[in-house]
């Protein structure tokens, strides 16, 4: 497996073709992406060489979906991932395990493993962090953008009701992000009240 082919191949497509409306799912996501994933199963306890490769991966490629299509970028994702990793080396086994991963990050998430669970959390690592209001302000203008939210207070609304429903599936997440995420509710049911 050549992840830095992969890693090479991923970043052109997303330089070259992702939308300049895309102000949170840009490349600065997926580097964040990847960087939260292997914090994570280093502290979750991943040593195996190759499962922390298709992690790796997984995290290159779980938004490269968006370079063709919004809604659905998952599967489009996967689409891709079959058709070029087996240039880096890497074989359907492989492939079936990073797929696994990539749909894993799909709202509602349903991760059915430890890879798939880190890689969830990893997706959504910023609800539990510091960083998080700017973050969220450039999902609000990308989902602004499209037409999918109208104003800052439905905004404000919708990630309340998210960020209740969510759950971090990993321990290590739980312990990291969990804190932070609650004082974040917190903030935003002070912003939205009458």
């Amino acid at each position: 497996m050549n992840i830095e082919k992969a890693e090479e191949y991923v970043f052109e497509k997303l330089e070259e073709s992702l939308s300049d409306t895309l102000f949170y799912h840009g490349l600065h996501h997926t580097v964040d992406v990847v960087n939260a994933a292997l914090r994570l199963s280093i502290a979750e306890g991943i040593h195996d060489r190759d499962a922390l490769l298709l992690l790796q991966t997984a995290a290159l490629y779980h938004d490269l979906g968006f370079i063709s299509t919004y809604r659905g970028h998952e599967t489009e994702s996967c689409r891709i991932a079959r058709v070029s990793l087996p240039d880096f080396g890497y074989n359907d086994a492989d492939i079936n395990k990073i797929c696994g991963m990539i749909m894993a990050t799909k709202i509602p998430q349903s991760p059915t493993n430890h890879l798939e669970r880190i890689l969830a959390d990893a997706d959504l690592d910023y609800l539990g962090r510091e960083d998080f209001w700017p973050i969220s302000t450039s999902l609000y203008e990308e989902l602004r953008e499209r037409e999918m939210v109208t104003d800052l207070h439905s905004w404000n609304q919708l990630q309340i009701v998210f960020l209740e429903k969510h759950e971090y599936w990993t321990e290590t997440a739980k312990q990291w992000r969990n804190e932070a995420k609650l004082k974040r509710i917190e903030e935003l049911k002070a912003m939205v009240k009458p």
